[in-house]
């Protein structure tokens, strides 16, 4: 009973953050890459470490709770720190980057490479020349929400091991 009642609790706050929206999400949103429009997304001065890296983004679309964007992201050949204030995933679709994480672990992305960079942490990214990639980017649920979450994961059939996606 005590967990069922912090789990709709959690849900409760949850549902609170998420903002109201007039129309509903559309069901599909799909786009050819050449079709959209890339804007300047400069790269906070501080973080670069040579060169003048010029970066630029073509928003794709965002989860109708806001917590999710996907987006086409391409820069230009420089060094500089970058802050993932979000789960990503990245998908290299031209060019190349070598990064290095926080840990020290280094790793060169190349076109058809899949790479995570989770939320809240640090790389550095060095472009020789240049690098495209599409990015899907996740806000953290705050902690209780992922709390819930797991204890629900928990009480289902299996108790949320498998190791696959979750539907």
């Amino acid at each position: 009973m005590v967990l069922k009642l912090m789990l709709a609790s959690a849900i409760g706050m949850a549902v609170r953050t998420i903002p109201a929206r007039a129309l509903p999400p559309r069901p599909l949103i799909a786009a050819s890459m050449d079709e959209m429009e890339m804007v300047d997304a400069p790269i906070e001065p501080s973080w670069i470490l040579d060169g003048k890296p010029h970066a630029r983004l073509a928003l794709h679309s965002r989860g109708h709770d806001d917590q999710s964007t996907t987006a086409i992201w391409d820069c230009t050949a420089g060094t500089f720190r970058w802050y993932f204030g979000w789960d990503e995933t990245v998908m290299i679709l031209e060019g190349a980057v070598h990064v290095t994480a926080e840990d020290g672990a280094e790793r060169t992305l190349r076109a058809g490479d899949i790479a995570y960079f989770a939320g809240k942490t640090w790389a550095t990214w060095r472009v020789d020349t240049y690098v495209r990639k599409i990015a899907f980017c996740r806000k953290q649920f705050p902690a209780p929400v992922t709390l819930a979450l797991r204890l629900r994961d928990m009480m289902r059939p299996g108790g949320g091991q498998g190791g696959g996606l979750a539907a």
